[in-house]
């Protein structure tokens, strides 16, 4: 096909709202030597782009001005030594921003078949949830069959993701959630419990689940208050990774408990991770999560999608919180 020179993508006019989030006329970017262009037919939204549109997030200097950090799509170019990839493949890709447009660049060791079973708003929610499941909950925490989990935020993105990845391993899931719907939400995608967070003290009711023993593992997107009681209810040689603050990064944290149960604190962020390290994550992810996919043990599960032009209104959506599962703008027919 031919590849145009303007497209259509969405800019942040100035740190704001979401109605900063404006469509505007670009150039399509043209590829480096290892990245492939991507026409984009599905792109997901994440809470970072909500923190990059309020102007809390820092953005890399070699990145796209546009937010979005994944697509589903068609590659219609590609870079000199590109070597995996050719015109007209159908990818999935973890972007380094730029997402939210008509055409986006990506590093073709970022990219991953797009799984043939499914659509492209299905296809275009996986990167950035896969790839952080991933890294934090498989690779940083280890987390195996014989585990217990506690995946905090169970019915975001990254919660039902977390949620059927672990259970497919075998591991025994708890999850909290803010009502008794996304509790049941939770439970119907496999996690053996959910506790409603706004309606029982959430610790308590951990213990009691797991007869004071507590878990091996800890997802928590929450940090603030729950940091401290997430070092209580993890068990001896358990681990915590932390992969978002949406109380705050900062705590009060007795770290006796650290030491007395022999602990294991980590976290990250996939945007600052290196190409190099990037590409790692995405090996792993199709040698661990796609023949889950394949499977049928891991869905993409989309809660609702918007015209590429309403981006506003998938962040409104997204900041209410009332979502369960992935919000997915669509850009392109397939």
């Amino acid at each position: 096909m031919t590849v145009p020179v303007t497209m259509t993508a969405i800019e942040i006019t100035h740190p704001g709202d979401p109605s900063v989030l404006t469509p505007c006329a670009a150039d399509v970017p043209i590829p480096g030597a290892g990245e492939v262009l991507i026409r984009v037919c599905a792109a997901g939204v994440n809470r970072p782009d909500c923190l990059q549109r309020r102007g809390l997030y820092q953005v890399p200097a070699d990145a796209s001005i546009y937010p979005g950090l994944e697509v589903a799509g068609e590659i219609v170019a590609r870079g000199s030594k590109v070597a995996r990839w050719h015109l007209g493949d159908r990818v999935v890709a973890l972007t380094h921003g730029g997402a939210y447009a008509e055409y986006c660049c990506a590093n073709e060791g970022h990219c991953l078949p797009w799984p043939a079973t499914m659509t492209s708003l299905e296809a275009a929610a996986l990167p950035e949830t896969c790839f952080t499941v991933q890294y934090n909950l498989l690779t940083r925490a280890s987390l195996t069959g014989s585990d217990t989990v506690l995946v905090h935020g169970g019915s975001s993105g990254i919660g039902t993701t977390a949620i059927q990845v672990a259970k497919a391993l075998g591991a025994h899931v708890l999850v909290t959630a803010g009502s008794e719907e996304k509790c049941n939400y939770c439970t119907a995608l496999g996690a053996d419990h959910a506790i409603n967070y706004r309606a029982a003290d959430w610790l308590g009711a951990a213990k009691r689940l797991t007869e004071g023993r507590g878990v091996d593992v800890v997802l928590d997107m929450i940090g603030g208050p729950y940091v401290q009681q997430n070092l209580e209810i993890l068990a001896t040689d358990g681990r915590y990774a932390m992969i978002a603050f949406m109380l705050g990064p900062r705590a009060e944290v007795n770290f006796m408990q650290v030491l007395s149960k022999r602990l294991t604190l980590t976290g990250s962020m996939l945007r600052p991770q290196s190409p190099a390290q990037k590409s790692a994550i995405a090996r792993d992810c199709e040698a661990t999560m796609w023949p889950m996919i394949e499977a049928g043990q891991l869905r993409s599960i989309i809660y609702t999608s918007f015209p590429l032009a309403d981006a506003r209104r998938a962040h409104e959506l997204m900041e209410s919180g009332a979502h369960m599962g992935k919000i997915v703008l669509e850009v392109a027919d397939t």
